[in-house]
């Protein structure tokens, strides 16, 4: 139960991205991903002296949280945003599915997979549902975006396969993930000057999203079935399409009940299908 609550705290966090993001949308990305990143790592920097990893484990880190917003960002430059978040919403069925490929031991049950199905729909109607849909048909720019999901859904879970790490080395992988992110910034975007607004936001994101959300993720998956985490992932793209709508002053449609009836549904079969139960190889 305990692994589901970190888990619901990151979701929690994560739903608030898309709201922030709107907010900060004048800020160049991979400038606002590298100070949101070097600024969640701030609370980890009291235990430093935990960061010592090898560096597999290090190159997982950086693999993890530079590769996916490197991936996600260029993914949204390249391809319609609303169509480029939903395959990056993949990623939670990719956890589900790949779990028994890349953890040995586990197998899918026949409920996990409806689980799976029914969420990943839910969480197409709560991004397809929200009225933002652009124009255009096929874009190289889904490809990056498919990349995304999957570098995010295996860094997930090779984080079980590799030796044991106290999680506050998470924020060596926010800092050197930051760095990278603020020298792509000077490569490859122009100079930007932020006001004050914008560093209370950037250091709200850093904190949240950016920062907190990704240790209280490793505690889950530490202490958690996958399975079921990459289920109740599905709250994600809901909860962040209801925040989003609200802060833009939108009104829900159908579409959003459909979703959250798939989605919360999905939740609770992933949450009878205890890991106790579960078929094993």
């Amino acid at each position: 139960m305990s692994a589901n609550l970190y888990a619901l705290g990151a979701i929690a966090l994560w739903a608030t991205l898309a709201s922030l993001g709107v907010a900060l949308q004048h800020v160049p990305p991979f400038l606002l991903t590298g100070l949101a990143l070097l600024i969640g790592s701030v609370p980890s920097w009291p235990l430093a002296r935990h960061w010592r990893v090898p560096l597999p484990t290090l190159a997982l880190g950086l693999y993890g949280l530079f590769g996916y917003h490197l991936l996600l960002f260029i993914a949204l430059r390249h391809a319609p945003a609303v169509e480029a978040n939903l395959v990056n919403y993949l990623w939670p069925l990719l956890i589900v599915v790949l779990s028994p490929v890349v953890l040995p031991g586990l197998r899918l049950r026949p409920l996990h997979a409806a689980a799976a199905l029914a969420g990943f729909a839910g969480a197409a109607a709560a991004i397809l549902g929200s009225g933002q849909r652009t124009g255009g048909g096929w874009s190289w720019g889904f490809l990056p975006a498919l990349a995304a999901a999957i570098v995010w859904a295996t860094y997930s879970l090779l984080t079980r396969r590799v030796r044991a790490f106290p999680t506050a080395a998470i924020g060596l992988f926010g800092a050197l993930s930051g760095a990278l992110s603020v020298g792509c910034h000077f490569l490859f975007e122009p100079a930007a000057t932020l006001q004050p607004r914008d560093w209370a936001l950037v250091a709200v994101m850093g904190l949240g999203p950016l920062g907190g959300a990704f240790f209280l993720w490793d505690r889950a998956l530490k202490l958690g079935d996958p399975r079921q985490i990459g289920i109740l992932s599905y709250l994600t793209p809901l909860v962040s399409t209801l925040l989003l709508m609200r802060v833009t002053g939108r009104s829900p449609d159908w579409s959003i009940g459909v979703a959250a009836t798939l989605i919360i549904g999905a939740a609770i079969l992933g949450a009878r299908a205890a890991p106790g139960r579960a078929a094993r190889g």
